[in-house]
C-alpha cells in the first residue's frame, strides 16, 4: 500500500508537470530548473547531468539523514517519477486553460503530490528532500516554508534566462503549491496515513 501511494503522488505531479507546467513553461525552481542555472554557468556540462548527480546526493542524503525507510521510499519514488514523466510527457497532451488557471491546478496537483509521498515516508527525490531533512534536524523550519524559500532562490539564480514574467509565474506556482502542502501536512487525513 505505501509504494502505491508513492506511485500515486508522483502521477500527480509527473501529470502537472508533463501536461500543465513543462509546456505551458511554467517554472517551479526545484532541482530542474537549479540544472538549468549551473548549465548557463557551466555550459561544458548538460542539464541531465546535473539533474541525475543531484538525485544521487538528494538519495545519498535521505538514506544519511532520514534513515532506510526513507530512503526505499525515495529510491522507489524517484524510479516512478522517471518512468511516469517518460511515458506521460510522450502523450504531448496540454491542460486547455488559460494559463493563471494552469498554474493554479498544478500546484494544487503537485502539492498534493508531495503531500502524498511524505505520508508515505518518501521524498519526490527534489526540494522536498532537503525540506524533510532540515525538518527532521531542526522540528522548527515548517517542511512547506522551506520548500518554498529554496525554490524562490533557484528561481531568482535563474532571473537572466527566465527574465521577469517567468520568475513571477514560478514564484505563483511555487507559493500556491507550498500553501497546499501545508493545509495537507496539517489536515492529515486517515485516507493518507
Amino acid at each position: 500500500m505505501r509504494f502505491l501511494k508513492i506511485l500515486a503522488g508522483n502521477l500527480l505531479i509527473t501529470g502537472a508537470y508533463a501536461f500543465i507546467t513543462v509546456p505551458n513553461k511554467i517554472l517551479n525552481g526545484g532541482i530542474t530548473s537549479f540544472a538549468m542555472v549551473l548549465h548557463q554557468m557551466m555550459p561544458r556540462y548538460s542539464i541531465s547531468l546535473f539533474v541525475n548527480g543531484m538525485t544521487i546526493l538528494l538519495l545519498i542524503l535521505c538514506r544519511v539523514f532520514l534513515g532506510k525507510e526513507y530512503f526505499s521510499g525515495a529510491l522507489f519514488s524517484a524510479v516512478a517519477y522517471m518512468g511516469s514523466f517518460s511515458v506521460l510527457s510522450q502523450i504531448a497532451w496540454t491542460v486547455p486553460l488559460p494559463q493563471f488557471l494552469c498554474v493554479i491546478l498544478a500546484a494544487l496537483l503537485v502539492g498534493t503530490g508531495y503531500a502524498i509521498c511524505m505520508y508515505a515516508h518518501a521524498t519526490a527525490v527534489g526540494v522536498d528532500s532537503v525540506a524533510l531533512i532540515l525538518h527532521h534536524r531542526f522540528p522548527c523550519i515548517p517542511i512547506a516554508g522551506s520548500m518554498f524559500c529554496i525554490n524562490a532562490i533557484v528561481l531568482f539564480l535563474g532571473i537572466t534566462l527566465y527574465g521577469w514574467d517567468a520568475i513571477f509565474r514560478g514564484l505563483i506556482f511555487v507559493f500556491l503549491q507550498t500553501r497546499v502542502l501545508a493545509c495537507w501536512m496539517r489536515w492529515k487525513p486517515d485516507f493518507l496515513s
